[in-house]
């Protein structure tokens, strides 16, 4: 009987896994969901601020309005409307157990679109989630569903695509369902890294190893370490033929020709795609902007479907002799990238001893200073965290507690923590009605209502940063584009909101005393002119009420012509 080498078995077996991710979805059954050539923006498990990119990006030439097809046969199931996420989405559920998500759109199909619109004129509520039965919209593949666009958390134009399990509603990688999308480009590796494993990869976090190309091949010099428990991790992109900087989406790890880590981004739910930060050098990612992937498990890092639990990338070095340490990296296409070096245990460091304060994974903690307190729960790290929590006084005059020193934002949590802040002076009932909770998280802020406990007002954050309670007394607001009184020809009124804490949680627009449907488009507020307000109409009213993150309320009243 014929017998294979250790190192061949194994590289069958992950060669098996990879093939049969790629065999067990239908092949073509699905298809572009534009009438143009597809091309990629963004692939399946690219890297994003606190998530996975769930679906493919889909250029449509930097135009806006271009035709939006059903990819196969089913029915519309659902749609959404909203101001950030997918903006305008349309979902279509087919008979094959599957269910596909067109995101960013400008418009749906004109039944569709009637639909929607009497539907918020009912609810007088421009934001929608609404279900239908399969006989409402049935569609046929390459039937015209929506018109593409820019809308929701969209940079530039172009169509969101997803592939789900009707089922689980996971979001599975649309590049294994045989999409006619060339590549014969392989990933490229730009930077490998080390960590210590005896205790944190946030302290002292990676260390950088000079990656050399040679030929097709990628190798770097040998890694010396002061730690004889290590795990790597890799920075590199998969270009395509398109030129965009897409996610990996497999990777392996073998050291002596034995495999220790591997991951494929196959599939992923939206209940778990947070656990991205677990995947990665969060604090690279949010500091210096790199997308650098862990090869290796982080002890809180509980992503399902992502790498096999008996492979948890740690090495142990239990000698002082060089080994060899392979990185694969392949591509949906199965172009393949091989990054092989040494590594060699040198002169041991010292270990970095936990603290009192210290969090750590799967253990919940509560931490206090004389006028604040956070509660984490067991699932909030990844790694241990040697927590820095402290009060000190802030200058704003809007400010009535201590600023609240949270660690720093550097560090990832996965869900949310409850925060309480006690005012640093005893405050009036209004000022108690008008309170905020302000994150700072360095590149931006997150400003919440909050509750009051007892003494303490209570919120929810899920970043770290520096938090303090404020006082909001301000108005929100809206200008107007146009001026008082004139003659409106443009084919939108568009009202410019602005508050001076946290955001307008509300916007109701009537005109002449009947509710209007106006769409939020990132900061402004936009009424597309219909039939409620047909050309040659006359002289409006229109009256609009604001409501700020505070609660404070502003009713303003414009005027035009139609």
């Amino acid at each position: 009987m014929k017998t294979f080498p250790k190192l061949m078995l194994i590289v069958c077996f992950v060669s098996s896994i990879f093939a049969l991710a790629q065999n067990a979805y239908p092949q073509n059954y699905f298809r572009n969901p534009l009438n143009i050539p597809m091309q990629l923006a963004a692939n399946f498990g690219a890297i994003r601020t606190n998530h996975f990119h769930m679906g493919l990006d889909l250029r449509t030439n930097s135009q806006e309005n271009l035709p939006v097809v059903a990819a196969a046969e089913g029915y519309v199931s659902r749609i959404k409307i909203e101001r950030y996420g997918f903006g305008n989405a349309v979902y279509i559920t087919h008979p094959n157990g599957y269910t596909t998500v067109y995101a960013h759109l400008n418009k749906y199909f004109d039944r569709l679109d009637e639909y929607v619109k009497e539907q918020q004129y009912k609810d007088e509520k421009w934001e929608q989630d609404i279900n239908f039965q399969p006989g409402q919209f049935p569609v046929e593949k390459g039937q015209q569903i929506a018109l593409s666009g820019n809308t929701g958390g969209s940079a530039g134009p172009h169509l969101h695509f997803e592939i789900r399990d009707t089922k689980t509603e996971e979001c599975l990688n649309p590049l294994l369902f045989g999409f006619n999308i060339p590549d014969n480009i392989a990933p490229i590796i730009t930077g490998l890294y080390w960590y210590d494993r005896r205790f944190s990869t946030y302290e002292p976090g990676a260390n950088a190893i000079a990656v050399k190309k040679a030929g097709n091949a990628y190798t770097s010099d040998v890694v010396r370490v002061s730690s004889p428990m290590i795990s790597f991790a890799i920075k590199a992109v998969d270009k395509a033929n398109q030129g965009f900087n897409l996610g990996i989406y497999h990777a392996e790890l073998l050291m002596d020709g034995k495999l220790v880590y591997g991951f494929s981004i196959d599939k992923v739910s939206y209940d778990d795609t947070r656990y991205i930060n677990g995947c990665i050098d969060y604090t690279k990612f949010v500091r210096d902007k790199m997308s650098i992937q862990h090869l290796s498990s982080l002890p809180g890092m509980k992503l399902k479907n992502y790498s096999q639990p008996n492979w948890s990338g740690i090495i142990n070095l239990q000698d002082e002799n060089i080994h060899n340490i392979e990185i694969i990296l392949k591509d949906v296409s199965g172009n393949t990238s091989r990054l092989a070096t040494k590594v060699q245990l040198g002169k041991v460091a010292d270990e970095t001893s936990p603290t009192s304060k210290t969090v750590m994974p799967n253990e919940g903690k509560t931490i206090t200073t004389e006028n604040a307190e956070i509660n984490f729960s067991k699932n909030a790290v990844y790694d241990a965290v040697n927590f820095n929590m402290y009060e000190k006084q802030d200058a704003d005059l809007n400010s009535v507690s201590n600023s609240i020193v949270l660690h720093n934002p550097y560090i990832p949590v996965q869900d949310d923590y409850t925060l309480k802040i006690k005012p640093s002076r005893k405050l009036t009932s209004d000022e108690k009605d008008k309170v905020v909770v302000l994150l700072n998280y360095g590149s931006d802020t997150n400003v919440v209502k909050g509750k009051w406990n007892g003494d303490k007002v209570e919120a929810q954050f899920n970043r770290l940063g520096n938090a303090k309670l404020i006082t909001d007394h301000n108005l929100p607001s809206v200008s107007s584009s146009w001026k008082g009184g004139a003659l409106v020809n443009s084919s939108s009124l568009r009202l410019r909101g602005t508050t001076k804490i946290g955001d307008i949680i509300s916007l109701r627009a009537e005109l002449d005393g009947k509710w209007l449907r106006f769409a939020r488009v990132k900061d402004d507020f936009v009424y597309a002119f219909d039939e409620k307000c047909p050309k040659g109409s006359g002289s409006h009213t229109l009256k609009v009420t604001t409501i700020n993150t505070a609660g404070n309320t502003n009713t303003q009243t414009f005027t035009f012509q139609k």
